[in-house]
């Protein structure tokens, strides 16, 4: 039997039941670098960050530092920047990663598949036309060809 070791996932099945209160708030009002947080660009209103569990690689989010639950909530000012900075992300996964596509979206509240209930949040990710094999569909697996510190530096001075 073939074993696949993917130990930073332990950290995600194993920290689950810990978390309490917001991921991005904690991000926020952790005293770790940007770099060590995989934030990529701090706007006025919001940030775009790496996804650390990412279904591939370039998974990227774009934050309000404002806890909202729902895109209602935001100010103008706040959806306003949150899109120039998809706008600007989409750019930078495309010169970094020359995708086929780029999924774009954003789930509101935890039967609509939330991660982080309670603090919107837009993700973007490269998309490769085959991208989905047997790994994900049969294995209930993904396989990412770097690192998240590859992704960052790849993906930091673009944003």
């Amino acid at each position: 039997m073939d074993v696949l070791w993917s130990p930073w996932r332990y950290d995600y099945i194993a920290g689950g039941a810990r978390i309490s209160g917001c991921v991005f708030c904690d991000i926020l009002n952790g005293s770790a670098s940007d770099e060590e947080k995989f934030i990529l660009t701090r706007a006025e209103f919001n940030f775009a960050v790496l996804n650390i569990y990412p279904y591939t690689s370039g998974h990227l989010m774009i934050v309000p530092y404002e806890h909202l639950a729902s895109l209602s909530a935001a100010s103008k000012q706040v959806t306003d920047e949150m899109t120039d900075l998809v706008k600007r992300a989409e750019a930078a996964i495309t010169t970094a990663y020359s995708p086929d596509g780029i999924n774009l979206g954003m789930n509101l509240g935890k039967a609509a598949g939330a991660g982080v209930d309670g603090h919107i949040h837009m993700h973007l990710l490269p998309r490769w036309v085959g991208d989905v094999n047997f790994m994900t569909a049969v294995g209930q697996t993904r396989t990412l060809p770097e690192a998240l510190p590859d992704t960052y530096n790849k993906l930091k001075e673009l944003i």
